[in-house]
């Protein structure tokens, strides 16, 4: 592309000293990523092997998908398991047996480590590399850890992609791979723009089935559409492929951001670019203004959950008009968040990781107007008099890309809105 749209120089947030916490935090564990994978990956299954705890967890927050077979499922392991009482590999090849002689559809399978079998040093690694050999080729195991003893819960996202790159195969085209869980429509509309600015070897990450599995070469580009990726990130790297750095795509400016910086690298025309994207532009912003008078002026306060913390402020300082007193995220990767910081004006507190009970003091002090946090603080937070976001809605609803921008602003502004109705109707 001869000329885009340029991300300013400026250096934002970038620099910012940032607050490093190391205390007491409040966030899921990894496991959770199964409930938005499994639904993405068509062909594979989720095996937990864990306790009673995580097939709870499983259950619980997947209650929604309770009229169609779920894609996973936990082996329990009980007190002899534990103990050592009993083999956990002989049990486990046996269950794995089982669950592929009733489920013949299942192309990939996921060995889901989980504290309890980390705790125990029962080697899934091994264990998937065993049972390869005796259900290949008809199906693939691949091992990965949603143990959430030091990690959030996006990062079984980034562990379950992280380890799949090793077993990509090798190609030396040159193409585009797109990385990051996305809900197949959003997918859809992001191939599409991408395929009208004529990027047509374009691949997708995770792929929906097991044979769409992308390859990896030197020639190979890669654009993230989730920040908690920095696994896959390095093994991608490591595997010879370049990352496009920029800001990711949420709202009209991340998105068209993210695009130019693709379009560069593809040296697509700027009148091409223009075209394709003007009419899309035109409808994300119409729909982002129609929540920007209840959103602007507004301050929002972030606690560190689901490392989205950084791009989302930066859309509702920079595309909502809000004002940002406190950005906390579990971990912050400035080599994928770098670009989005770098629009982020100079002023809020930056941290990264989580001492909660003095996040909770700043955050009483600060009294602001949208407190986005995790379930375990929302109430607790009402009850101060504090509007509280979600955090884990914001991973599981569609706000990537053009056509979700309103969305995406909404969830912010609904929050604001009830409140405000909420005291209308008590002064009435």
């Amino acid at each position: 592309m001869k000329d885009g749209p340029n991300i300013p120089l400026s250096t934002g947030c970038r620099d910012t000293p940032v607050l490093r916490e190391r205390g007491q935090r409040e966030v899921f564990c990894g496991l959770t990523g199964i409930i938005w994978l499994h639904r993405k990956m068509q062909d594979a299954f989720f095996l937990v092997v864990g306790s009673r705890t995580c097939a709870h967890l499983l259950q619980s927050a997947a209650g929604v998908m309770i009229f169609a077979e779920p894609r996973f499922g936990t082996a329990i392991l009980e007190e002899k398991d534990l103990a050592g009482l009993a083999d956990a590999h002989e049990e486990l090849d046996r269950e794995v047996a089982r669950l592929l002689s009733r489920r013949p559809d299942i192309r990939q399978l996921f060995l889901v480590g989980s504290c309890p079998s980390e705790v125990i040093k029962l080697d899934l690694a091994r264990a998937a590399e065993r049972l390869t050999r005796v259900h290949a080729p008809q199906v693939r195991v691949v091992n990965f850890s949603g143990s959430g003893i030091e990690t959030t819960f996006t990062q079984g996202e980034d562990a379950c992609l992280a380890a799949q790159v090793p077993i990509m195969g090798d190609t030396d085209a040159r193409e585009l791979v797109v990385v990051g869980a996305l809900p197949d429509v959003v997918e859809d509309q992001a191939k599409a723009l991408l395929n009208d600015l004529g990027i047509d070897k374009v691949s997708f990450f995770p792929s929906r089935t097991a044979d769409a599995l992308p390859e990896i070469g030197p020639n190979t580009v890669f654009a993230l559409t989730q920040p908690f990726l920095g696994d896959t990130h390095a093994a991608l790297t490591r595997r010879g492929a370049r990352h496009i750095s920029a800001p990711f795509p949420f709202g009209e400016v991340g998105t068209t951001q993210w695009l130019a910086a693709v379009a560069a690298e593809f040296g697509v025309d700027q009148d091409l670019f223009d075209r394709v994207t003007a009419a899309p532009r035109a409808r994300a912003q119409k729909a982002i203004a129609a929540h920007r008078e209840t959103l602007a002026g507004k301050s929002v306060f972030f606690f560190p959950d689901s490392q989205l913390e950084v791009p989302l402020a930066r859309f509702l300082v920079n595309e909502c008009g809000m004002d940002a007193l406190e950005i906390g995220t579990p971990y912050l990767h400035k080599a994928l968040c770098g670009p989005d910081l770098d629009l982020i004006p100079q002023g809020p507190i930056i941290s990264e990781g989580q001492d909660v009970d003095k996040q909770l003091d700043r955050a009483l002090s600060a009294n602001p107007d949208l407190t986005v946090c995790g379930l375990g603080l929302a109430n607790p937070l009402e009850a101060q008099n504090l509007r509280t976001k979600w955090a884990i809605e914001l991973v599981f609803t569609p706000v990537h890309f053009y056509e979700q921008a309103g969305d995406l602003a909404g969830l912010f502004s609904r929050p604001l809105r009830r409140s405000e109705m909420l005291h209308f109707e008590a002064a009435e």
